[in-house]
């Protein structure tokens, strides 16, 4: 799919959505909207979208929480988590709300995965940096499921007046 300045202007409004969401639930220990809102566009525009997303959130709100080893990390996790669900998006479209939010609650336990796997990649222990962090990885896929189900129907309505303006550009 080519990309054109609607599809530009659609991603970037919902990076930033995505940034606020992050800054703004920052106090809630892995409550954040960033993960259920890649979900959402890698399943509606497609996984490139979604890398696109996961750089832009990462980059933007690591200048304010602040950068380190992880953001990369954080860009492989929520670029993976965004490709998964493009690919989902193609091969299976009609998923239902709560299927999505199954495979966000899954994306939450994988992006903890994946972040203790930084931690081993600097000479820390896996499973222990892994246990640790499991009350916080669950956290993260119970807000992915929530948020999941929160904004489906607003995000779904966002991405059917793109498709009906690519259909009219066309």
């Amino acid at each position: 799919m080519r990309w054109n300045t609607y599809k530009l202007t659609l991603v970037t409004m919902l990076a930033a959505v995505a940034v606020v969401g992050r800054i703004a639930f920052a106090a809630v220990p892995n409550a954040q909207p960033v993960t259920a809102i890649i979900i959402l566009t890698g399943f509606w525009m497609g996984p490139l979208a979604a890398v696109i997303m996961a750089f832009l959130t990462t980059f933007l709100t690591n200048m304010v929480l602040g950068m380190g080893i992880w953001s990369l990390w954080q860009i492989i996790a929520w670029g993976s988590i965004g490709i998964g669900a493009g690919i989902l998006g193609k091969l299976l479209p009609k998923v239902p709300v709560w299927g999505l939010s199954i495979y966000g609650f899954m994306s939450g336990l994988f992006f903890g995965v994946v972040m203790a796997l930084t931690m081993r990649a600097i000479g820390q222990p896996f499973w222990g940096y892994l246990l640790a962090s499991l009350p916080f990885d669950l956290m993260h896929a119970v807000s992915n499921f929530v948020f999941i189900l929160v904004f489906y129907t607003v995000f779904e309505s966002l991405f059917i007046r793109y498709e009906k303006y690519l259909q009219l550009a066309s």
